[in-house]
């Protein structure tokens, strides 16, 4: 992980920096666990360069009803000026309302791409 913590400025931090059709970020969070350090410093990092994005609360199928909520509301705590979706690759759960969040922000962004062509 140091590893590839160490190599973010020279290769990830130019690419979300200056890709103008970039639409929208997807912030994968483990929704099992509490918030981290890097949590928070990927949604200041997205928020001071200004670039969209949503927060994808993964593994909520791991998570009862109350255990989800609970986590969903401590997240929102942590991140509460930020979209946040509950999400389960297992289950389906939140997939389509993550492709919705996709694809209205690739329209609002298709004209900026359409003139970079």
């Amino acid at each position: 992980m140091a590893e590839i913590s160490a190599e973010w400025p020279t290769f990830v931090e130019p690419y979300l920096k200056q890709r103008p059709c970039l639409a929208l970020c997807l912030a994968l969070i483990d929704i099992s666990v509490p918030p981290q350090e890097s949590d928070r410093q990927l949604r200041d990092f997205l928020s001071a360069i200004g670039r969209p994005y949503i927060i994808v609360a993964t593994k909520s199928d791991r998570l009862s009803g109350n255990e989800l909520q609970n986590a969903l509301r401590t997240f929102g705590q942590q991140f509460s000026d930020s979209p946040m979706l509950p999400f389960s690759a297992k289950t389906g759960a939140g997939r389509e309302q993550l492709w919705q969040e996709i694809r209205r922000a690739a329209q609002a962004v298709q004209p900026v791409a359409t003139n970079l062509l």
